[in-house]
């Protein structure tokens, strides 16, 4: 059981909950062109709750290749969870 402190993110789970997914749902249901597709999460409690998602994503068009991302989502305490920065991760 993982205790949450404010401030403090969570290890990565990579057994997506169902509210997780919601999150990740809600933040992006106004995307074209691309979907994400979770591998593991984290959390971090604030005012509020800070997601990080590590996704493979998938542009709409057959020659692009899915590649590693990081979704960085913001859920207040009330109101609709947003997209605060997507991250391509690239190889060293």
């Amino acid at each position: 059981m993982t205790t949450e402190l404010a401030g403090g993110w969570t290890p990565f789970d990579y057994e997506i909950t169902g509210a997780a997914r919601a999150v990740l749902k809600e933040a992006t249901e106004d995307i074209i062109g691309v979907t994400y597709t979770p591998s593991a999460f984290a959390t971090q409690v604030v005012a509020g709750t800070n997601y990080c998602f590590l996704c493979t994503g998938q542009v709409s068009h057959p020659v692009v290749p899915p590649y590693p991302v990081l979704v960085s989502i913001f859920k207040p305490l009330s109101g609709k969870a947003h997209i605060s920065e997507i991250t391509r991760i690239k190889p060293q």
